[in-house]
């Protein structure tokens, strides 16, 4: 039965990714026949050159930022809702996104004022420094607090500090930048050039990856902290395993697309409820696979409008998101994997 329910959500999952993926190729601000989007992915000829440059240097790479970032965060998500056994857990939460937009308000806040130009490449660089501070700085951390939970708080802290910094250099800072940095923190999948589609896609398909390892001792944990030590999983190398994945995955989507939030809180919930399991093993790919989709429907959402412009990620994951964690929280009682 758990088999027939993981191949029925797995095809649902990969049909609704497949339509999404259609429709971001088909839709945007310039109206290009599907023939001509065709004949542009498959080096045909054009009746204008310009629409291949659209197609496949703006409107495919999104495409696949948005696949890889959905899965990305998604999977971050389930590794620390697993963790620190708290099903409100996200890849926001340990402040490591926090670092990444302090890294970012540092170059375009403080150092804008000092550098001409601030480039997309500072900006990245400055994204992926802040991140990996604080994933460095809870690694430290963790070796000194023995309690998830209390990680949990140490993270939660680090990120109100990270606000703090960012609204000070907010506050001493020009128009121009506060405006530039708060259109970057709403979220935007179009950022990764299609040279950048390799790099991008290497670390987090590498990651996603890496976290099939943590299968095991994450299936052990669901039946709590003693029963993992006692069943001869080293509960601290596997919680430090799963943090740096989680959290490397969580910069990395940060650092290209900014700040995107409720994907990760949401799907892996989205992903228990269609399995009725959450054992890790089938539940950590069909996370994954449901992330890809969520990621393409949301990139989908934003450039319906079309030539009214490109809606930010960020107001668009909170209509899909909100409406699943009141569901869950009304009905907890109900949902198996709350007992």
């Amino acid at each position: 039965m758990t088999g027939t329910r993981t191949r029925v959500s797995v095809w649902a999952a990969l049909a609704v990714l497949l339509a999404t993926t259609v429709g971001c190729l088909l839709l945007g601000s310039v109206d290009i026949p599907a023939a001509d989007v065709w004949r542009a992915l498959t080096g045909g000829e054009l009746p204008r050159e310009s629409w291949r440059v659209i197609v496949c240097e703006t409107r495919v790479p999104a495409t696949l930022t948005a696949m890889l970032a959905g899965a990305s965060l998604a999977v971050a998500g389930l590794l620390m809702q697993t963790t620190f056994d708290n099903p409100l857990a996200g890849p926001s939460i340990l402040g490591i996104s926090t670092g990444a937009s302090l890294g970012v308000a540092v170059v375009m806040l403080a150092a804008g004022t000092i550098v001409p130009v601030v480039t997309r490449d500072l900006v990245l660089v400055g994204a992926l420094i802040g991140a990996l501070a604080v994933m460095g700085l809870l690694l430290a951390m963790s070796s000194l607090v023995r309690s998830a939970t209390m990680l949990l708080i140490v993270g939660i802290l680090i990120g109100y500090l990270a606000s703090s910094a960012i609204a000070l250099l907010n506050f001493f800072s020009s128009r121009d930048g506060v405006h530039s940095y708060v259109i970057w923190g709403l979220g935007n999948f179009g950022g990764v050039r299609m040279a950048d589609i390799p790099l991008f896609a290497g670390a987090n398909i590498t990651l996603i990856l890496a976290s099939l390892l943590c299968i095991k001792p994450l299936n052990a944990l669901l039946l709590g902290q003693q029963y993992a030590e006692s069943a001869g999983v080293n509960v601290r190398l596997w919680r430090n395993a799963a943090l740096l994945i989680s959290g490397a995955l969580t910069a990395a989507v940060t650092a290209w697309c900014g700040p995107v939030g409720f994907i990760g809180l949401v799907v892996p919930h989205i992903a228990r409820l269609a399995l009725h399991t959450s054992n890790h093993r089938s539940l950590l790919p069909v996370t994954a696979v449901f992330g890809a989709a969520v990621g393409v429907m949301c990139q989908l959402l934003s450039v319906a409008p079309g030539q009214y412009g490109v809606i930010p990620v960020n107001a668009i994951t909170p209509v899909i998101g909100v409406p699943v964690i009141i569901y869950i929280i009304v009905c907890r009682r109900s949902i198996f994997y709350f007992r």
